[in-house]
């Protein structure tokens, strides 16, 4: 018994959730911002949560990102990192 594969393969985000979804339209940084993963369900203990799909990062030219919350979580760690320090590298948050 073999199993087919699809003739193409590509790299694709698939996820359960529709609000985790990547258009395979062209959205703006607009409509990412609005778009929703979560939007207000109780969490596991009972909060009532919102997460946006994408988080709005601005990039140090000034020019404005999209990183998806799960797809580009390591990217969205380094950002909140890269905030907790001052331009001298000192720890600006705790």
């Amino acid at each position: 018994m073999s199993i087919d594969k699809p003739k193409e393969t590509k790299d694709i985000f698939r996820s359960a959730n529709p609000g985790d979804r990547i258009s395979d339209e062209p959205q703006t940084i607009e409509e990412k911002a609005q778009q929703l993963a979560v939007d207000h369900v109780p969490d596991i203990t009972g909060d009532i949560v919102t997460v946006p799909t994408y988080v709005i990062v601005e990039e140090p030219d000034g020019e404005k990102k999209a990183l998806h919350h799960v797809k580009d979580a390591e990217e969205i760690s380094d950002v909140i990192r890269q905030a907790r320090v001052d331009e001298n590298g000192e720890r600006i948050w705790d």
